[in-house]
């Protein structure tokens, strides 16, 4: 799932980015404050970490700002702001989770799967298809209680496509999910992770079906699915 950073302090941001792409995240990043909306508009993030002390204008009203345009996107204040009025302040403006300065990187991560999860519609770290489980917290995939060896991309692909069992993925949503601003994506890049998945998944597993022109469903495994 992808994630906008809101924070101006460079070396701040670089560790979190970092730590979030380590578990498996694609992450983007901005120190402005005036930005977001427009970037929160060309993006379906699953989640946003915002500061409150922003160069341009406070964290505080970029948050007004996100929920006066309706946009339902799960929101954590990242901050060094620890008073109880400046926590009830962002939770009254529509915050879902506040983590006051310093932290430890292992909680923050854990916030975050938390919100990610929560915003997905799916509060469980563990989703099935079939005989497919996979594991969310600790970002591991299981078929028939075998571990699956999947790298990190092929995981947040299997995410994906297992979060909307039996609808269509588009390429483009892979893509937007899994790869950052910065990333350099090959054109057929969803399409190798696809056929690595199917190999991984075999005849047993649940099936990964392309629509032509559409994108990528997964269903349960039945004979007559076309893979």
């Amino acid at each position: 799932m992808r994630i906008l950073i809101v924070e101006d302090d460079a070396a701040l941001a670089r560790g979190i980015v970092a730590g979030l792409r380590l578990s498996g995240f694609a992450v983007d990043h901005e120190a402005r404050g005036a930005d977001v909306l427009d970037l929160l508009r060309q993006e379906a993030y699953a989640l946003v970490v915002l500061d409150l002390g922003l160069p341009d204008r406070s964290g505080f009203e970029v948050l007004r700002d996100i929920r006066r345009a309706g946009m339902i996107v799960p929101v954590l204040i990242l901050t060094a702001r620890s008073a109880v009025a400046d926590r009830v302040t962002g939770l009254d403006l529509g915050a879902d989770d506040y983590l006051a300065k310093p932290f430890d990187p292992a909680e923050l991560e854990a916030r975050v799967r938390a919100l990610v999860r929560r915003g997905s519609g799916q509060p469980t770290p563990v989703l099935t298809c079939a005989d497919l489980v996979y594991d969310r917290s600790g970002q591991v995939a299981t078929l028939a209680g075998k571990v699956l060896p999947l790298r990190k991309r092929e995981l947040a692909i299997l995410e994906s496509l297992i979060l909307r069992v039996g609808r269509v993925v588009t390429r483009e949503r892979l893509i937007a999910e899994v790869f950052s601003f910065d990333d350099d994506v090959a054109p057929n890049v969803i399409e190798v992770y696809i056929a690595r998945l199917r190999r991984q998944l075999g005849e047993a597993g649940p099936r990964i079906v392309t629509m032509r022109g559409l994108g990528y469903l997964m269903e349960p495994a039945t004979p007559e699915a076309e893979r």
